[in-house]
Formats: structure tokens, C-alpha cells, sequence
């Protein structure tokens, strides 16, 4: 597709003015009309020129093939000509609609027989499979009168993840021990788990329960006990879907939390020797994750829900346990992930008897970071005033349904969606410590 410049715009604007002036002097009207025709005959040839030179731009888009969701990405763009002159080049790559894009359009001078490299940044906000178009080329003519617009390069696809940068950083902090630097507790030092793991010589803040005096007797020093927390237990997720999830804090939905929350702590829970599971409730695309432990395991987890997207359905959590518990034979750790309300009362006490009955349960109740800015607010009006004793009657009511389930050997955790990661985690760890699992 042909365009006009801005410089044609601005010197058709300017030839209007001067067929003003022209019209009130009679003295220059002999030389307007053979001025007009060299316009014309140039703007002509910088036209024709620009169609002869073609799709002249060649542009390779590099992209990673995976992307965490909300996490900024540099998408390069590898950009190319065949021209024998300077190539003015304009460029708007097609990013996905879900994409936040920063540096677009991006304007280039390319000289002949050379390429340049450039990039600009997304900001993926949903995940599942996003397309990528071919990226649309704006080429100047010689004479800046015309723009040629076409497209160029490939369309492809990429794959939007939950956010697994968190899993990444977890595991730079373990290998230094600098794990607190993102609030991870470590309560124990290592040697004083429940399991016994080895013999090995004594060291300096060894307890006297560690020292094994046979090994002492026999080896002529000091010889103690290594433990380690106990293994090849299982942690099962119990993933809400329903519509209480698409709440959204921030620029991620409390279900996008809660997907990066369970991802990291599958991760902390496979490097602690356990298998790690999931269950979906509340969709139409159900999941099921039978537990396992391998390497693989948490790529296997990614490729199985990053496509997985919150229903308009409200959830039945008393079926959710009963499909859990016909599955799920050996005792594990069942962690829930929803958003508690008071109406849920008559289908989540039934499910969490039936899960207790075997299994150890987790209750994690996300709470709308909005809601504490609600009672932080000054009021100045009445309607402010009954908000805010609205909004302090709920949370009320929703900590004695907290109460209530902790009252009835549940364990329980509410937290804001940007806590969670670190709380479910830290919640994890003493767990293990604890060895009620």
C-alpha cells in the first residue's frame, strides 16, 4: 500500500498557500503552472522509484518460544535490505492484543549492504498460546515523499507460562543459602530432620541427641547423626477455577497468583523428596495431575495448566473432594487454593470431613488486597462511612469461617495474592518440620 509522507501533506498545505498568493498576483501566474508540472513530475519519479525498489526490507523476529506471564520480554527484531541507498525504515510488529508493547513504532536508518538489530518489550498479561503476525514495514522513497507499507517476516506462535521466574530465583538463593532475601524461613539447620539420612564426624553446634556413642566407641571420635525431613510424601493441589478467581489484583487475576504460588511450592516441594499432584474443580476444562516425583515434574505441571483459563462457575467443593478422594489413595498433603466466602459453608465443611478423614488439609484463602485499602481510607461522606463498616463486617465474618475451619483440624492460611508465594512456602517448610505430614 502506497501513503502519502508528512513532508507531501505539508507541501500539498504549503502549494495550496501559494495558489492564494499566485491568484492575487497576476505577475507570477505565468510561471505557477510550469512550477506545478516539475512538482508533479517529482513527485511522479519518487513515486515510481519506490514501487520499482519493491518489498525491498527483510525482518526475522526472535523471540523466546516460552514467556512468563506478567514478566517484561525483549522481542529482537533482525532487519535487513537490498537497496542501493539509505533505507528510512518504520516498523509496528503485530504483538499479540494481550500484550503490553513499550518502544513501538520503532523508526530505522539502515545504510546499504548493512542490517541493523533492534528490539522493543511485551508485557504478556494472559496465558495460553498467543499469535505473533508479521510485522508491518513502513519504507521511505528517496525523496521522503512516499511510504511504502507492507508486511514482512513470519507469523508464529509463543506460549504464555505461569510465572515461573519465581522458581528460577528460589533456586539461585537455595545454591547461596540466601533464601530469607525473598522471605522463605529457614527454621533448621541441616542434620535435624526426622529421617536419619548418614554417619558422618562430628561438627561444631552438633546436639548431644546426634551423637551416636557406638559409632564413637568404635571409631575411636566423635561421630554423629545426619537427618533429613522425611521424603516420599505427597503434596496434592486442589485448584478453584470458578469465578471468584478472575478477581484481579494488580495487572495478574488471583488465579494467575495463585497458579505461580502453586508452581513455586511444587518446586520447594520435589527438592524436599516429595511427589507433587493437582486437581481442577469448578471449570470446563477439568485437570487431573496424578502425583509424581522426577525431574520433569514441574515442566509436565507448566505444560498442563498454563492454558487453563477461569470459568463462570461457582464452586462445588464436596464433589471436588469426592473425585479427590477416589483417587487418591496414600495420605498426603491436600492443599486448597480458592477464595472463601460465607455461602460456601454448605458444601466445604462436608468436603474438608471427608478429606481430614484421610489426608492432611490445607486451606489458602486469597484476600482482595482492595478491601484493606477500604479501611484505610479516610471517611469524610456517609456512603464512605457504610462502606467501610461494610467491608469490616465481611472481613469479620470471614475470619470466623476461618476460625471455624482451623477449629476443625483444618489448617488454614489467608493472604493477599502478592503473599502468597512466600507464605504457602514458609507454611510448607514448617509442616515438614512439624512432621504432621
Amino acid at each position: 500500500m502506497l501513503i502519502p509522507s508528512r513532508t507531501l501533506v505539508w507541501g500539498m498545505v504549503g502549494l495550496l498557500a501559494a495558489a492564494i498568493t499566485v491568484s492575487a498576483w497576476s505577475i507570477l501566474q505565468p510561471f505557477w503552472w510550469p512550477f506545478c508540472g516539475l512538482l508533479a513530475a517529482i513527485t511522479l519519479f519518487d513515486l515510481l522509484w519506490l514501487m520499482w525498489e519493491g518489498k525491498a526490507v527483510e525482518v526475522q523476529r526472535l523471540v523466546p518460544g516460552s514467556l512468563p506471564v506478567g514478566l517484561l520480554h525483549a522481542v529482537k527484531l533482525h532487519v535487513s535490505h537490498r537497496l542501493r541507498r539509505m533505507g528510512r525504515v518504520q516498523l509496528f510488529d503485530q504483538h499479540p492484543p494481550s500484550f503490553l508493547p513499550q518502544n513501538l513504532p520503532l523508526d530505522l536508518r539502515i545504510p546499504p549492504g548493512r542490517f541493523a538489530e533492534v528490539s522493543y518489550q511485551v508485557q504478556p498479561l494472559e496465558r495460553g498460546e498467543h499469535p505473533f503476525g508479521r510485522c508491518a514495514v513502513r519504507l521511505t522513497s528517496p525523496l521522503r515523499l512516499w511510504q511504502r507499507q507492507f508486511l514482512a517476516g513470519t507469523a508464529e506462535t509463543v506460549k504464555v507460562y505461569p510465572n515461573f521466574a519465581a522458581i528460577v530465583r528460589y533456586a539461585l538463593l537455595a545454591t547461596d543459602n540466601r533464601l530469607s532475601q525473598i522471605g522463605v524461613l529457614q527454621r533448621r539447620r541441616r542434620g535435624e530432620g526426622m529421617d536419619f539420612r548418614q554417619l558422618r564426624e562430628y561438627r561444631e553446634g552438633d546436639t548431644q541427641r546426634q551423637v551416636d556413642w557406638k559409632a564413637t566407641s568404635r571409631m575411636n571420635k566423635l561421630i554423629s547423626r545426619e537427618y533429613q525431613d522425611e521424603r516420599d510424601q505427597q503434596v496434592v493441589f486442589m485448584l478453584d477455577c470458578g469465578r471468584r478467581m478472575l478477581a484481579r489484583d494488580g495487572e495478574l487475576s488471583h488465579f494467575d497468583h495463585t497458579l505461580n504460588a502453586m508452581l513455586l511450592l511444587a518446586y520447594v516441594a520435589l527438592r524436599q523428596g516429595d511427589a507433587v499432584g493437582l486437581t481442577t474443580f469448578a471449570t470446563d476444562q477439568p485437570r487431573y495431575f496424578a502425583p509424581r516425583k522426577s525431574d520433569a515434574t514441574v515442566n509436565t505441571l507448566l505444560n498442563s495448566v498454563f492454558d487453563l483459563q477461569p470459568s463462570l462457575r461457582s464452586p462445588d467443593y464436596y464433589q471436588a473432594a469426592v473425585d479427590l478422594i477416589t483417587r487418591l489413595r496414600k495420605r498426603s498433603l491436600v492443599v486448597i487454593l480458592s477464595n472463601l466466602r460465607d455461602e460456601d459453608d454448605s458444601t466445604l465443611a462436608p468436603a474438608l470431613a471427608l478429606l481430614r478423614k484421610r489426608h492432611l488439609v490445607l486451606f489458602v484463602s486469597l484476600r482482595e488486597q482492595s478491601l484493606e485499602q477500604t479501611l484505610q481510607q479516610p471517611i469524610t461522606t456517609l456512603e464512605e462511612g457504610l462502606t467501610y463498616a461494610a467491608t469490616g463486617l465481611f472481613l469479620n465474618q470471614r475470619e470466623a469461617m476461618m476460625r471455624k475451619l482451623g477449629s476443625g483440624g483444618v489448617l488454614t492460611l489467608d493472604t493477599e495474592p502478592q503473599h502468597l508465594a512466600i507464605e504457602l512456602v514458609n507454611q510448607y517448610l514448617e509442616l515438614k518440620k512439624s512432621a504432621r505430614l
